[in-house]
């Protein structure tokens, strides 16, 4: 089966951006118009489909719940937006690459084009009461940047790259091919430049020519109250650094947050349970009982039976959107049957059953009249 989170690389809950990033990156390497491979059409073709679904919300969830199959019992076509050829999608690539040298219409990418930084994720563990109440915690990373000794351009200090002399900056080669039926003239990507149409004569000692070394970076994330597992955070432009002058990507933190020993959460609701005795249970009680803010004092209704709930309203999870609002917290009840009892307690559980036996013959013998007034 065709896995469309698998084939632009993204996870199974990736937001809009996430996939459109992802498309982008792939699609640069997969058009037919950079990529030699005989399979490369054919793999572009799945990339756009997989995008195509994935960015639709009625499409993903179909996709989601029944499959490729789905889709097409559903109505939906499957033949992806390049189904058709690729000569009818410059708006599309344009839109990604800014216009500048995208591909259709059989052209080539510009290689000197501005391109964007890879995004990079980073996954954390957070306390449980920092999901709830929100914190600022600092984080530590690996990412790309510009060299400082070169400025980014790969080449050493006080020189600069210089046009490729084997492709005069085009950044492709003409590979001719002999054959006994003819010849096969075929544009493939320079190698002395690897595309780029420039080449650096005196590297950067510090960066090796690259043009980018990496660094650990330290910032401070601002988490908002009421995140949950897996949540995600993004902070814009601390992905790897962009080539060309291209924007850097964005750092995604995906938050793990640590259990609770009292509290279970659902949503932005949070459960906690409450043992009481069963004379607590028949005759009520007030208790204290733990909650996100701190002790509260609550009312156990009498005669309330075990796996019954008492909701604390606007004492759970506050809403990200709407930090004010917040969910509840439901006590669950559980009646707890001592299991050692003094001599005391015994006598007296003796007598509650006597109490409870002989009112239980006086009701059966009321009964019993009744129905033998029926019959006489």
């Amino acid at each position: 089966m065709t896995d469309y989170y698998e084939i632009l690389g993204v996870s199974k809950d990736a937001s809009k951006d996430e996939i459109k990033s992802a498309f982008r990156r792939k699609a640069r390497t997969l058009h037919p118009d950079v990529n030699n491979a005989p399979d490369a059409e054919e793999k572009f073709k799945e990339l756009g489909k997989a995008y195509e679904t994935l960015m639709d919300d009625n499409k993903r969830a179909t996709y989601d719940r029944y499959g490729e199959d789905g889709l097409r019992n559903a109505g939906f076509d499957t033949g992806g937006p390049f189904a058709g050829g690729f000569g009818d999608l410059n708006d599309i690539f344009n839109s990604f690459f800014g216009g500048m040298g995208g591909f259709g219409f059989g052209g080539r990418p510009d290689p000197n084009a501005p391109v964007e930084g890879d995004d990079l994720r980073l996954d954390i563990e957070i306390d449980f009461k920092d999901a709830i109440f929100g914190t600022e915690k600092e984080i530590k990373f690996d990412h790309l940047e510009n060299c400082p000794s070169c400025g980014g351009t790969g080449a050493e200090k006080g020189s600069k790259p210089v046009t490729c002399p084997t492709c005069h900056g085009s950044g492709q080669i003409q590979h001719v091919t002999r054959t006994p039926l003819g010849s096969f003239a075929q544009i493939v990507t320079c190698p002395d430049c690897n595309g780029s149409g420039k080449k650096i004569m005196s590297p950067c000692k510090d960066c090796k020519g690259q043009g980018k070394v990496q660094k650990e970076k330290k910032i401070n994330v601002k988490i908002p109250a009421g995140v949950d597992n897996m949540s995600k955070i993004r902070v814009s432009g601390e992905g790897d650094a962009g080539m060309n002058g291209g924007p850097a990507g964005d750092l995604y933190v995906v938050l793990h947050v640590k259990s609770s020993d009292y509290f279970k959460r659902d949503g932005n609701n949070v459960y906690s349970r409450l043992d009481i005795t069963p004379a607590q249970a028949a005759l009520g009680d007030e208790v204290v009982v733990k909650t996100l803010d701190g002790e509260q004092k609550i009312a156990v209704q009498a005669g309330i039976q075990s796996g019954n709930s008492i909701k604390i309203k606007g004492a759970g999870v506050p809403f990200i959107q709407r930090p004010s609002q917040r969910g509840d917290h439901i006590v669950i009840v559980a009646v707890k049957t001592p299991t050692k009892l003094s001599d005391e307690e015994r006598s007296l559980y003796r007598r509650l059953y006597e109490i409870q036996n002989s009112q239980k013959a006086k009701q059966q013998a009321t009964i019993m009249d009744k129905v033998k007034g029926v019959f006489q």
